[in-house]
């Protein structure tokens, strides 16, 4: 079984719960058990905050627009955030340690980090804008109707 939705977003506020919504849905659609749905909506969340927040710094519109990309392909779930941003900076980003519990910054991307099994924070190659992309093992309720055979 696999699924695969991708979404045009303006970057404003509102964009953020639309998406979490669409993905709770079609996870619950699926049969995916609701403890591994919540924790990806909420990195869902996390990733869709930091482009609208920072996703726009280099276009020249402030409602530039930002994509979310979510495969559901066997026993994984990816999903990916893409914004046409500055990008991250030219160090790598995860080689700072974890943020101290009083910083705004930067906690979204630990907590995306936590949440999944692996994620990746880069900048999308020959042109402006900042890419987070994570994933995490499914697990199925028991009646799931479109569990992975």
């Amino acid at each position: 079984m696999s699924i695969m939705w991708s979404l045009h977003l303006r970057r404003d506020a509102a964009s953020v719960p639309l998406a979490r919504r669409l993905l709770i849905g079609s996870m619950d659609t699926a049969g995916v058990d609701p403890d591994i749905s919540y924790d990806l909506s909420v990195a869902l969340s996390e990733a869709c905050a930091n482009a609208v927040e920072h996703g726009g710094a280099g276009s020249p519109a402030p409602e530039s627009a930002y994509r979310v990309t979510a495969y559901l392909d066997g026993e994984r779930c990816r999903i990916e955030v893409a914004d046409s941003g500055p990008g991250f900076p030219a160090r790598p980003v995860r080689s700072v340690p974890m943020t101290a519990p009083q910083d705004e910054s930067g906690r979204g991307l630990d907590l995306i980090e936590q949440l999944s099994d692996h994620a990746h924070f880069g900048n999308k190659p020959g042109r402006a804008g900042a890419v987070v992309s994570f994933d995490k093992i499914l697990k199925w309720r028991k009646d799931a109707p479109l569990v992975a055979v």
